[in-house]
């Protein structure tokens, strides 16, 4: 049973309401996002709040609004931007990316996102993680031509996503005319495939920046020193 809490360097993410616990995907993917420069920043189906708290953590000055469309994750997200040092940047905001497009005039120079990942597979009895983990509740054209919509002249949208989607989703974008400048294949161990993709897209066309990291170089929580060096701010055991 995962732990009603997680503990990071500068923040504790309390998950026990909320369908989807902390992961590295999530904490690859707020590490990584560009987020320096940006002013106005959303997270997409914030979940705990995680990304929200990490983009927070990296820019001291941005505004941070996370939507999220299930309840209790939302109550979550909310106590734990309540108890951070960054309550006061970071608005929690209960609504589907599909509502919010339409309604919000607001354009944000960095979108995030750990969307649902699992298609057309069998549904997790709890609703909860469900609507966490299934693109029925945030389909791939959904999140991309809502990021379109949101997102600033200069700004990038950044997202996790399993490596064998890779193709599809930038197609996807590509056929909405949003374009991918930058790329980085997660390997779980050396000899393994990728399995997951973290991708940066944006309205403008740009050289494509490949890189790979591998997590567990060697062998069981013998971390490689690029996942290190690029969670160091985060994990307390770095």
């Amino acid at each position: 049973m995962a732990n009603s809490y997680f503990q990071f360097k500068q923040f504790t993410v309390e998950q026990d309401l909320a369908g989807m616990k902390v992961g590295t995907d999530g904490v690859l993917l707020g590490a990584w996002a560009t987020c320096n420069h940006a002013k106005t920043i959303l997270d997409v189906g914030t979940g705990t709040g995680l990304i929200a708290l990490m983009c927070a953590q990296r820019n001291n000055v941005a505004q941070v609004d996370a939507i999220e469309i299930e309840g209790k994750a939302c109550i979550q997200a909310k106590k734990n931007v309540k108890n951070s040092p960054w309550r006061e940047r970071i608005e929690v905001i209960h609504d589907s990316l599909q509502n919010y497009s339409k309604i919000c005039s607001k354009k944000y120079d960095l979108i995030i996102s750990n969307p649902p990942f699992f298609n057309n597979s069998l549904k997790n009895n709890c609703q909860q993680k469900s609507l966490a983990r299934h693109t029925d509740s945030l389909n791939y054209i959904d999140l991309i031509k809502g990021a379109k919509q949101l997102l600033s002249d200069n700004g990038v949208f950044s997202v996790v996503l399993p490596f064998d989607v890779k193709d599809t989703f930038e197609e996807m974008a590509m056929s909405n005319q949003v374009f991918l400048n930058r790329i980085l294949k997660v390997k779980p161990t050396p000899s393994k495939q990728e399995k997951r993709i973290l991708m940066e897209l944006s309205l403008q066309k740009q050289t494509l920046k490949e890189e790979v990291m591998i997590v567990e170089e060697f062998g069981r929580h013998g971390y490689s020193d690029s996942y290190k060096k690029l969670t160091q701010d985060f994990y307390i055991k770095f």
